[in-house]
């Protein structure tokens, strides 16, 4: 079996998020085939130099799964592309470029985070050339803390306001550039995550049937793909609730 996830935008302001991504990764994780992380993993990355105390211990959570035996391979997402070496080889785990080609159940599928399939929101587009170029990535890695952090809350308050004033048709992937790509790596299966609406589609490639498999945002809920000999399955679950902890005999609660 192998697990693929997407979207959850770990941070601390979101415990139930974290929780049930520490569940996952003592329960259906341990023993996977492997794990594929497609990006935005995190809500917010500055740099591996830069890591909180939140953020080493899902590191370190991602190591002990990785110790057990499960491979665990990070995409970067729109949130966290700063993610680089040291962060993978404390956590154990593989950065894949985007896109990758893998091979499930011996047929090549095409991986990807799935902003770069967004290309009518042509504003983001020149902002993420702009952002994923390498002399960008050294000035930005070798900016004071301060800095960053400032950039990164400048950023995150501005996709927000943005992504809320296009149409939906624009931040959602350009159905011409699915088969295209589909095409280009010569797969009948693409994964992404990214637009946050989860569903399988099905599509012509010529005179093939494709399946675009789109992973959904951990928010409400969480959301799995599992791969096996059956197939693909694409499924969500709920998150569990904070245990309430027992009031010793005799004490009222305020």
């Amino acid at each position: 079996m192998i697990l693929l996830i997407s979207d959850l935008h770990l941070e601390e302001g979101r415990p139930d998020i974290t929780r049930a991504f520490l569940d996952l990764l003592t329960g259906r994780a341990r023993g996977a085939e492997s794990l594929y992380i497609l990006g935005d993993f995190f809500e917010a990355w500055i740099g591996d130099d830069a890591m909180s105390p939140f953020q080493r211990s899902i590191c370190e959570a991602l190591r002990t799964l990785s110790d057990s035996g499960t491979p665990i391979f990070l995409m970067h997402g729109n949130r966290d592309f700063m993610i680089g070496k040291a962060f993978c080889k404390a956590a154990g785990c593989t950065l894949l470029s985007d896109p990758s080609v893998v091979r499930f159940n011996g047929q090549p599928v095409l991986l990807m985070h799935g902003d770069s399939l967004c290309t009518r929101d042509e504003a983001y587009m020149r902002m993420r050339r702009y952002l994923r170029n390498p002399l960008t990535l050294w000035v930005l890695r070798h900016l004071p803390l301060g800095t960053r952090h400032k950039l990164a809350r400048k950023l995150r308050s501005e996709s927000r306001t943005q992504t809320r004033m296009k149409a939906n048709d624009i931040v959602d992937v350009t159905p011409e550039e699915v088969p295209r790509i589909m095409s280009e790596y010569g797969v009948k299966t693409l994964i992404h995550g990214h637009t946050h609406r989860p569903a399988i589609h099905k599509l012509k490639l010529g005179e093939d049937t494709a399946q675009r498999i789109v992973l959904g945002d951990w928010d409400r809920q969480g959301w799995v793909l599992q791969v096996d000999e059956q197939g693909f399955e694409l499924s969500a679950f709920d998150f569990v609730p904070e245990p309430v902890l027992a009031l010793p005999q005799g004490s009222q609660a305020t």
